[in-house]
């Protein structure tokens, strides 16, 4: 409490360093929710892994609140040691936590399938649904065919009506490029747009033009339970602005099927919680799929762009702050390449598979196509020798002229994963929870793997 009364008194101050207060306000709320549902009266009636994912996105909510206001150089020397008090409470019992989940995974049986088997039957058929097939409860189209013009204003009557209706809502967004910045805190709401290139959420926010990277997002989800289908989320700041996000995730058991995220630095921010994106489209430049969530990214497209010139690109920057947070970022079966506008000019550029943006920072590259653009290294410094030999990067039968291990960075860290064993604690079975999966309808799977 003490932290959310401070918090809005410095918002009062407006500008960036008003916005950076607004954020740690967001994001202590989110927090108080997250160890509601942990150590509140429902904890009984939940798993220990359900609780080690909502320690670990409440331990990563205080460090955004920390990193945004160091970012934007807000003064608050005050307000730290009440962060740091916060944040050694939420690691303590995260680390009790951590050994009761491990235990229950050991217990835990899984499949192959096609989607986790948290989504619902009904779920699973809206997300095979051809485009004008969904049976919507409110359609968006720019023009004027449907209930409502924009995809905000569904929202909202969305959350209007959630007090009265139970289940998926579904949103159908028709074809069109919608020029807004929309924030989802709805439940099980679904967006479903007509495809990748067609149904367009666009926005220009960044940093360098006066928002927080938190607060840059074209689109930002924390309502748990969602889905997107043949959407694309995009960030026109282009690579000069710096840190611009088209899509911030920070919410339970979300779904991207077929979407395309488009930007240049900081694309996708996959926040916090349990994340799966599934034949998905990812542009960019810098550190253009990011966050501290459990996120996997299955059979997905991987397109680096052109930088600015003296910038190197790297694909992932993953934020795990703690050895016992069971986060981490996935690349499953994708195929990495070359966007059209970096190919020609590619020699010019080094690209890296991730860099350490936090001192335990966890990724793995596994079944994946590496094209000739991943530099020999493989991965890159954040600066100097930090977080080299706490971080786990994972490289597992990957393939392509990119995939070479034998010239790899010598980091305590990186390891050449040849157990298949090791390999399935990275799946979606073993990285999400996700237990049993259905039969595949195109990607074949076989235990995760």
């Amino acid at each position: 409490m003490e932290l959310a009364m401070l918090a809005r008194e410095q918002i009062l101050l407006g500008g960036l360093e008003g916005a950076a207060w607004s954020d740690c306000l967001d994001l202590h709320d989110f927090t108080v929710s997250q160890l509601n549902r942990s150590l509140g009266p429902s904890r009984r009636r939940v798993g220990d892994d359900d609780v080690w994912t909502w320690l670990s996105a409440a331990l990563t909510n205080l460090h955004t609140c920390r990193a945004g206001l160091a970012e934007l150089h807000v003064p608050s020397s005050w307000f730290l040691p009440l962060l740091t008090n916060a944040s050694e409470l939420v690691s303590n019992a995260l680390a009790m936590t951590e050994t009761r989940a491990e235990e229950e995974e050991e217990e835990r049986k899984g499949g192959g399938g096609e989607f986790p088997e948290w989504s619902s039957v009904e779920d699973r058929e809206l997300l095979r649904a051809r485009r004008g097939d969904v049976v919507a409860d409110l359609v968006v189209a720019k023009d004027g065919t449907g209930d409502l013009g924009s995809i905000k204003d569904a929202i909202d009557e969305a959350s209007r009506r959630r007090g009265r209706e139970s289940g998926r809502f579904v949103i159908y967004v028709k074809e069109g490029v919608y020029v807004e910045n929309v924030q989802v805190g709805v439940r099980d709401l679904m967006l479903a747009g007509d495809g990748i290139g067609k149904t367009v959420v666009t926005g220009s926010r960044s940093v360098d033009g006066g928002s927080t990277t938190f607060n840059s997002a074209t689109v930002a989800v924390t309502g748990d339970g969602f889905i997107a289908r043949g959407i694309t989320f995009r960030n026109t700041a282009g690579p000069a602005k710096h840190q611009a996000v088209a899509l911030r995730c920070n919410a339970d058991l979300a779904v991207f099927y077929r979407c395309s995220f488009e930007g240049y630095q900081d694309t996708l921010y996959a926040h916090s919680l349990r994340q799966f994106y599934r034949e998905c489209d990812v542009h960019g430049t810098v550190d253009f799929i990011f966050g501290n969530a459990a996120a996997v990214l299955q059979d997905c497209n991987i397109y680096v762009r052109r930088p600015m010139s003296k910038q190197q690109n790297t694909i992932t920057a993953q934020g795990r702050t703690d050895p016992s947070q069971n986060t981490g970022t996935v690349i499953q079966q994708c195929r990495v390449t070359a966007a059209p506008e970096l190919r020609p000019v590619q020699g010019k550029f080094r690209t890296y598979l991730g860099r350490p943006w936090q001192a335990y920072s966890r990724t793995v590259f596994m079944d994946t196509y590496m094209d000739d653009l991943i530099a020999a290294a493989g991965w890159l410094e954040w600066s100097g020798g930090f977080a080299l030999n706490t971080l786990y990067y994972g490289e597992y039968k990957n393939t392509g002229p990119g995939s070479d291990t034998s010239r790899r960075v010598r980091w305590r860290g990186h390891h050449v994963i040849t157990d298949p064993s090791t390999a399935l604690r990275f799946t979606v079975r073993g990285l999400l929870s996700g237990g049993s999966w259905l039969p595949a309808t195109g990607v074949p799977f076989t235990d995760g793997l």
